[in-house]
């Protein structure tokens, strides 16, 4: 699947600003386009309105930081989107796709997972979604229907995106999966522009759109968003609902990686995890039955 282009982002986000929300009169007359026209753009950004429109056409190689931030404030951008708008910018006008070794785990992102023991669940992502690794509650409460070892396997490693979007059952644990989708799609597309190359990950884009009419409709939206801190509300098929915030800490060692921690945002909710912590030692200890 073909990546977004810094033009067509540049008119995706055009189109959603009005005259009004840039404060442009309009006398009431009629238009033909929905948002600001190029020259109306360009005059608020204080660039040309042939120099606006060359961008437009994909040649965003002359364009500065300053007329990148001058373009995000009319556009009315936030962080991750200016951050977008930068990245795309600075995409090669020809650049072949390469395919990226498979991720693992940096020594110090496992020795901080293991520091956190298992009252805490907590799994560390690669860049595209993938799980490099979690510990044994974080398995529970995500993907209990997995096999523990299966993000050590390369063939088998678990692919949050595929399992939110794929998956009825992981879709089934959360009760508020509208919102969590919505959140998956606008960070993969601020990933996209970051990795714009990474065959994987447009090979992954593509098999989502394909795949699932959800993940279609969101992608087409073209919504950016990074994803730090947030909630979740489960409906855990062992232990119940459970609702927790998760913060992301990222690896300045391997930034790319992600370690997610969970952590109950209410009474019910902790009693759930240290029930399903009980659970899960009891099931890692208990002895195998040979048939």
């Amino acid at each position: 699947m073909e990546l977004e282009s810094f033009g067509a982002y540049l008119k995706a986000r055009r189109d959603r600003v009005t005259p009004a929300d840039a404060g442009l009169p309009t006398y009431g007359t009629a238009r033909r386009v929905p948002g600001l026209r190029r020259e109306e753009l360009a005059q608020l950004a204080g660039v040309s309105a042939g120099y606006y429109t060359r961008l437009e056409q994909g040649q965003a190689g002359t364009a500065s930081a300053q007329v990148l931030d001058a373009l995000a404030r009319v556009l009315q951008l936030d962080p991750a989107e200016t951050a977008h708008l930068h990245n795309l910018a600075r995409q090669p006008a020809t650049s072949r796709p390469v395919r990226p070794r498979p991720e693992k785990p940096h020594p110090r992102v496992l020795a901080l997972l293991a520091s956190l023991g298992e009252s805490m669940p907590a799994v560390v992502l690669g860049r595209r979604g993938d799980v490099l690794a979690w510990n044994r509650t974080g398995h529970a409460l995500f993907a209990e229907h997995l096999d523990f070892d299966a993000p050590h396997d390369l063939v088998r490693r678990p692919s949050v995106p595929r399992m939110f979007f794929l998956d009825p059952l992981t879709r089934d644990l959360h009760r508020n999966w509208p919102e969590l989708a919505r959140i998956h799609v606008a960070y993969l597309r601020l990933t996209a522009g970051r990795y714009p190359t990474d065959a994987r990950l447009a090979e992954l884009i593509g098999e989502l759109a394909m795949r699932s009419r959800d993940f279609a409709k969101l992608w087409a939206k073209g919504d950016v968003a990074d994803c730090t801190v947030g909630t979740m509300n489960l409906q855990h098929p062992t232990v119940g609902g459970v609702n927790v915030d998760y913060q992301v800490w990222l690896q300045p060692d391997s930034p790319d990686h992600r370690l997610e921690v969970y952590t109950p945002n209410d009474t019910p909710s902790a009693d759930a995890l240290r029930l399903l912590t009980r659970w899960t030692a009891e099931s890692a200890t208990r002895p195998v039955r040979i048939w």
